[in-house]
């Protein structure tokens, strides 16, 4: 019999999986964001470092999104990246995040999940 005074605590991969679950858009369709120029991340999102990226230039993009992903609430994803941008950058920008935030992304878009290269 379990002992009814312990406490169980989630994993903390589920606590993550939670966590970015609950951030993400409805669909992909409801990512607005900008496709060129300059976009500044909010302070909360980009507390340190760069803060002003320049979509035209690739690896400031990349940077952004990685960024915006990792640290993004709801209404920050859906402000700040694009459908297209994101379905394009996908195969790459999924090896620069956390396996928690790519697994959530492609549990809810299976879209993306079939933009990932097969494994090896």
């Amino acid at each position: 019999m379990a002992d009814p005074t312990s406490t169980s605590c989630p994993p903390a991969a589920d606590v993550l999986r939670v966590r970015y679950q609950g951030r993400l858009p409805a669909s992909l369709d409801e990512l607005a964001g900008s496709t060129h120029g300059a976009v500044q991340l909010p302070l909360h999102v980009a507390w340190s470092g760069l803060r002003t990226y320049d979509l035209d230039r690739p690896r400031q993009r990349m940077s952004l999104y990685r960024t915006a992903l990792a640290e993004g609430q709801h209404d920050d994803l859906v402000a700040l990246l694009d459908r297209q941008l994101l379905i394009a950058q996908w195969p790459v920008l999924r090896t620069l995040i956390s396996r928690h935030i790519s697994a959530a992304w492609e549990e809810a878009f299976p879209l993306l999940a079939r933009q990932a290269p097969a494994a090896a």
